[in-house]
């Protein structure tokens, strides 16, 4: 198949798609068109066998917001009907609703199925939403929760299929090189610092856990992590509630350096209230480490609660710290989560399996 992929700038997502096209052109010819967003590169780059990366030089090439991008999607959307009537695809795969609006300008008159992802409901533009969401062939949903969503804002159920937020199981897995620990046990928190993000509730956890210690990686570069307002609330609760001694904030890790810290873990603890794609918990099942989880978006798809992780919901300290305490302290459930989660991670979230998912959408799409 010959596959466009039309991305937005959000760097998370670039990642996915990036990689999840590296996956798809072993066997297909992958496009992926970005408004240029950095000076730098070339207007073409051949980023893997198969895949493609072209510029669009429309607007400042530097990273603009959702609706920042919006007076130049016309012109998005113009050159994408030019590059398309020389290069025509087989399917079109759009991510965000900006993309989505260049896309379906850019395949006028074509006859190309045109597919869609969200990624996230967005509250301010639900009605350019939905209707892109009823003119799609595929509304492609990254968990149930995200289905359950795409309903409740109009799409047709038949309209939506479900395909996980994939990960890299060649680097997330049980064997490799592990950070170096201390004889404390040892909880992590991989994420931004911000409340929402569940940190500060692993921080109020912590009182109720003895001589456990909880290692959080996210936010600032390490050298910025002073002047941070998210890390100083965290250090301020830690004094607050006595436990700052077995607090250690290392600001922003390098993703090569993550697979060997959650292996140095006893659990990983990612309890957001909102799990979008609930990555760090997959890539943690991934590694073979237990895992307690929010009760929330795509963690009630990935976790089995008491077979392949343990859920919790949100915003609970004192329940957070009874999981924790009861996984801590005994071997056998780690032991088996351990393994039930790395098997789960494997077999469902690898991104073989989500490319040939995707695949199966697209020819559902095109016939």
């Amino acid at each position: 198949m010959n596959i466009a992929i039309v991305a937005s700038s959000n760097g998370n997502q670039q990642h996915r798609i990036l990689s999840v096209a590296r996956e798809l052109g072993r066997e297909h010819h992958v496009t992926i068109y970005a408004r240029r967003d950095d000076a730098e590169g070339k207007p073409r780059t051949r980023v893997a066998p198969g895949v493609t990366l072209e510029h669009i030089d429309v607007g400042p090439a530097r990273d603009l917001s959702a609706d920042d991008v919006v007076p130049y999607l016309n012109d998005v959307g113009a050159h994408l009907m030019k590059r398309w009537r020389q290069d025509r695809p087989d399917i079109i795969h759009a991510h965000s609703w900006t993309s989505g609006l260049a896309a379906v300008a850019g395949a006028k008159g074509l006859d190309v199925p045109v597919t869609q992802t969200f990624h996230t409901v967005d509250a301010a533009h639900q009605k350019l939403e939905r209707a892109l969401g009823r003119r799609a062939k595929a509304v492609i949903a990254g968990s149930g929760d995200e289905e359950s969503a795409l309903i409740r804002l109009g799409v047709p159920r038949h309209n939506i299929a479900i395909v996980p937020y994939g990960i890299d199981t060649e680097r997330f897995q049980r064997r490799g090189a592990v950070a170096t620990k201390g004889s404390r046990k040892r909880l992590l928190h991989v994420g931004p610092l911000s409340t929402e993000r569940g940190a500060h509730t692993i921080v109020r956890a912590l009182q109720g856990l003895g001589d456990v210690e909880l290692v959080i990686a996210g936010g600032p570069e390490p050298e910025e992590l002073e002047n941070d307002h998210d890390a100083q609330r965290l250090r301020d609760l830690a004094e607050q509630l006595g436990v700052a001694d077995r607090v250690t904030l290392l600001g922003q890790v390098k993703r090569t350096s993550v697979p060997k810290l959650m292996r140095s873990a006893d659990a990983v603890v990612s309890v957001p209230r909102e799990a979008v794609t609930g990555i760090v918990a997959l890539e943690a099942m991934a590694c073979g480490v237990p895992v307690i989880a929010s009760a929330v978006g795509a963690h009630l798809d990935s976790i089995v609660d008491g077979v392949t992780g343990l859920l919790v919901p949100p915003d609970q300290p004192a329940r957070t710290a009874r999981l924790a305490r009861e996984l801590l302290w005994d071997p056998t459930l780690r032991t088996a989560l351990g393994y039930a989660g790395a098997d789960r991670a494997r077999s469902r979230y690898s991104w073989e399996r989500v490319s040939q998912e995707l695949v199966r959408v697209y020819e559902a799409a095109c016939a």
